[in-house]
């Protein structure tokens, strides 16, 4: 009775053993005798009892790692990274999935390899370049890295997915000094900025000077334009009233030379009048007035003159 009942025990063990279950987002490599067998999919599964076993789940998700490391640009300036590794395996196919099980002995040996690969390839870029291009290149430096991986990872059943350089920074020294040039520059362009602002002002005023020196001159010759026009208007008027006096004297068989003693009166009681002194010089001789009305009528004839041409 017993025998038959550890034989059913053991039956029983054989028959539970047969099933394994494999968790979503991952798959099982299977040996038997140590050899490679066969890829078991997520879920239920069968396997020959005793001989076939598990040899290592592989999950199939997106892994991320981060690290940092150290490169020197091409003129010696040491430059610090931090990056954040994105991987996960290539597909599902058997081929795949053989390298990711077998290629290395564990996943810490896979992740040292996968390191100093990335390394490596930002070292050898960076050695290329200036400390001073360094910063510009972030997405250079993560196209060439990739370019370089992809080939690499695939062989060993992986590919990389994105690769993030969060963090670029020197040495201290290098980053006063840095730090220095910007500020110099900084200052550079400032006062080239002022000195810009000050030639700029410097000429609108003088734009603005000029201008008002021009417009004061046409304002000026404007006026002088007028006041002559005025004067000429008013010795043209002036003509033809003493042309008319004159004809209606004749008319009248009068002497038109009491017109120029009329306005020899009028301007003596002009200056009486209107005159800011108190003593007014005039010569009341007999030659003076002879003399002052000689003057008038060669004024007169000068009008009468301009008036005809004007004609």
């Amino acid at each position: 009775m017993i025998p038959f009942v550890i034989l059913g025990l053991i039956a029983l063990v054989i028959i539970f053993s047969s099933f394994v279950t494999i968790q979503q987002g991952m798959v099982g490599v299977t040996t038997i005798f140590g050899k490679y067998n066969r890829v078991l999919s997520p879920g239920l599964n069968f396997k020959v009892p005793l001989i076939e076993r598990i040899y290592k789940r592989i999950s199939i998700q997106n892994r991320s790692a981060e690290l940092g490391f150290q490169a020197v640009t091409i003129d010696q300036a040491n430059v610090n990274f931090t990056a954040m590794l994105l991987y996960a395996v290539v597909n599902q196919q058997e081929e795949s999935i053989k390298n990711v099980a077998f290629k290395f002995v564990n996943d810490q040996n896979l992740m040292q390899a996968l390191v100093r690969s990335i390394e490596g390839s930002v070292r050898a870029f960076v050695a290329t370049k200036k400390q001073s291009e360094v910063l510009a290149l972030r997405r250079d430096i993560v196209e060439a890295v990739k370019d370089q991986l992809d080939i690499i990872l695939e062989g060993w059943g992986y590919h990389l997915i994105d690769l993030q350089l969060n963090d670029i920074t020197f040495d201290e020294e290098v980053m006063r000094s840095m730090a220095k040039v910007v500020a110099a520059n900084n200052s550079k362009a400032a006062a080239e900025n002022e000195g810009q602002a000050l030639l700029i002002t410097k000429t609108k005023a003088a734009e603005a000077e000029g201008n008002a020196i021009k417009i004061q001159a046409q304002a000026e010759k404007d006026a002088a334009q007028l006041r002559g026009q005025g004067v000429a208007l008013f010795r043209e008027e002036v003509a033809k009233g003493m042309s008319q006096a004159a004809k209606l004297m004749t008319d009248s068989n009068l002497d038109a030379s009491l017109i120029l003693f009329s306005m020899w009166t009028e301007s003596v009681k002009n200056f009486a009048e209107h005159g800011k002194g108190n003593v007014i010089f005039l010569d009341g001789s007999t030659e003076g007035m002879e003399r002052t009305m000689r003057q008038m009528m060669a004024i007169g004839q000068m009008d009468l003159q301009d008036l005809s041409k004007k004609k």
